[in-house]
């Protein structure tokens, strides 16, 4: 069977450059233009690879529109807003959204929708999900014009930005790393966070006879200037604890503090993680429903890392924005009404009544998705969005 084209290139480029962080694979698999699954084969839905909340049921796609009708209402009725989705996937959600402010004319008239969106593939599906629908796309959030209040909504996109993974062993910290193994394929991997010894560093300097153990120690040391650091909570764990810093998901915390601070309005993100820090591995790769290893199958698979909410919280907060602490899905979407939108649905249409129970305890459900996705609010300060209003 012959070996696909990014696996390929990510093998020649380790044996010629040597290991390559978390992040950088991570990036590669995800969004290398030639080969990467963004750029080329996102299936979504359930006969895809994944699933998420909006393809669930459209219950939780019109709960988030009135969350943002009322948080709009508190702002004032700004006109225009911008109405962002991040990471919007097919254009499900934001369809349901837009389906659910009907109800509020006058939103829809204010709304400024933009889309952030990298992937072709995925662009190409919001444009027929969304056909008739004044939408502009952007690549990236700073494109979306900076000059009204922001109302923002994403699902499933922190866990979508890389994290470093750093390893606690018996002689300190390492940053785990992507090589190649014996057998010439992909292999995790450890590399060292301290600096060369002297004489090593010596050598380096002045270009002298280095062994070959030596030289391979050398070689697996980053610059000074790029050696990054694990969290400082970590320093009591045992060896073998594994622990994730995502810079890039505290800079999103960080971006959208500063753009609430200085605009006004509110973000609303929502995903799988951490409601505060703790240790583990959460690295995976989902195929047809299916997980898989990380390494097995770059570029073909969906990876993700579980979202870091303390660290964008707290990069939110120093950027000047509220961000209360998260709240449950399941918490979020019955203080929604969202089981009395499901008895509404049932009583409309009977025969979708079991469908209708299914898909409520899946995304409410304490052992589905209620308990492991959590909700995240960042604002303005003093706007006081819905449900988060006590600590906001």
């Amino acid at each position: 069977m012959r070996e696909p084209a990014l696996l390929g290139r990510l093998k020649a480029q380790i044996a010629q450059d040597g290991p390559i962080s978390v992040p950088e694979y991570f990036t590669r698999c995800l969004h290398d233009p030639r080969d990467g699954y963004y750029a080329n084969r996102p299936a979504l839905g359930s006969e895809g690879d994944f699933i998420t909340a909006p393809g669930v049921s459209q219950m939780f796609g019109e709960l988030i529109g009135l969350w943002l009708m009322e948080t709009w209402d508190r702002m004032g009725r700004p006109a225009p807003f911008r109405l962002v989705e991040m990471g919007p996937g097919d254009g499900t959600l934001m369809s349901d959204v837009l389906r659910a402010a009907r109800l509020l004319p006058a939103f829809l008239e204010a709304a400024d929708l933009w889309l952030v969106e990298v992937s072709p593939v995925l662009r190409a599906a919001q444009k027929d999900k969304l056909a008739g629908v004044s939408v502009s796309w952007a690549g990236r959030l700073e494109e979306v014009p900076a000059d009204a209040p922001l109302l923002l909504v994403a699902n499933e996109l922190l866990d979508c930005l890389p994290a470093r993974q750093f390893v606690k062993t018996e002689g300190g910290w390492a940053e785990r790393v992507v090589g190649l193994g014996e057998d010439g394929e992909l292999a995790f991997g450890l590399r060292s966070l301290s600096p060369p010894p002297l004489g090593e560093a010596a050598r380096r300097a002045g270009g002298g006879a280095v062994s070959a153990a030596a030289s391979d120690i050398l070689k697996s040391l980053p610059p000074p200037s790029a050696s990054p650091t694990p969290p400082p909570w970590g320093e009591d764990l045992p060896a073998g604890a594994i622990l994730e810093s995502s810079p890039a998901q505290a800079a999103l915390g960080s971006e959208l503090g500063h753009r609430l601070a200085r605009d006004g309005g509110a973000a609303l993100l929502i995903d799988y993680g951490r409601a505060a820090p703790e240790a583990g591995d959460t690295l995976q790769a989902l195929r047809a429903h299916q997980k898989e290893g990380p390494l097995d199958n770059p570029g073909q698979a969906d990876l993700t890392v579980w979202a870091d909410f303390p660290s964008v919280l707290d990069a939110a907060r120093q950027a000047g924005a509220a961000a209360p602490p998260v709240i449950g899905q399941g918490d979020f979407l019955r203080a929604l009404g969202i089981e009395a939108r499901a008895q509404a649905l049932a009583a409309a249409r009977p025969d979708r009544a079991d469908t209708l129970a299914r898909q409520l305890d899946r995304l409410t459900g304490a052992a589905q998705m209620g308990d492991l996705f959590k909700v995240a609010c960042l604002s303005a300060p003093g706007l006081n969005p819905p449900l988060f209003e006590d600590e906001a």
